[in-house]
């Protein structure tokens, strides 16, 4: 069955231009006008990914995320925008969304990261490599396929972004990121220069993993480089 993608635009020219290319793509595509009721069929149906406008009426795509990102499921989310100032993709990023594209784009691009996010979304699920169900690094574990993280006893509320991130490290413990590789891997296509993102977003990982965040057990600095997961304990995985 081919992937079912939900278009949130109240520019009906746009939603029917989005609607016709993703459909010749070979995608199933449910279309809506405003964010209410945008944000009913995002919570009662099960989709692969969520294309939405910022500027929505009646509630706006920042909201319509935040509220998606609440559910125990994850889908993949690329926002769209007539604006082009940093805060607005900044804010688009901390608040989940996967990718950001500001009107007007071109449909070859679009379609690019449409593809871009699936196989994002596929590697991280684990269906194109060998991921277990569960990692453990100490008293850190990682509950690969509920998305759930328990440390020291106590199981923890991370964000989507949060805890993809700590599963990125979790595979690849004592190898070293650049902030630069952390953005295209978690957050992936287009988010050049916004690196900072990465730092806001390990900074409040630590604060709810660590013992103490000034000084790290899991998540390391690597100074002029960026950061790694470390090798201690020797972190492992169940089948």
């Amino acid at each position: 069955m081919g992937k079912k993608i939900l278009v949130i635009e109240d520019d009906m020219d746009i939603g029917r231009l989005l609607g016709m290319h993703l459909r010749d793509a070979g995608y199933t595509v449910d279309s809506v006008a405003t964010g209410v009721e945008g944000l009913q069929q995002g919570l009662s149906n099960r989709y692969d990914l969520i294309i939405l406008d910022v500027m929505l009426p009646g509630l706006d795509g920042f909201e319509i995320c935040r509220q998606l990102r609440g559910l125990p499921s994850y889908t993949p989310l690329l926002m769209l925008t007539a604006k082009s100032s940093e805060l607005d993709r900044v804010l688009g990023l901390e608040v989940g969304a996967d990718d950001y594209m500001t009107k007007p784009f071109s449909v070859r691009e679009m379609l690019a990261r449409v593809k871009a996010l699936f196989r994002r979304s596929e590697a991280f699920s684990g269906k194109n490599q060998n991921v277990h169900d569960v990692i453990r690094a100490g008293q850190l574990c990682i509950d690969v396929e509920k998305r759930k993280v328990v440390v020291r006893g106590s199981p923890l509320e991370l964000t989507a972004k949060e805890f993809d991130l700590l599963l990125q490290f979790a595979l690849h413990p004592g190898r070293v990121f650049t902030r630069a590789q952390l953005l295209d891997v978690v957050w992936g296509y287009g988010h050049e220069g916004y690196e900072h993102t990465v730092n806001s977003h390990i900074n409040r990982l630590r604060a709810k993993i660590e013992k103490d965040s000034s000084k790290p057990d899991f998540i390391l600095t690597v100074w002029g480089v960026g950061y790694q997961f470390c090798e201690r304990d020797g972190p492992h995985t169940e089948e």
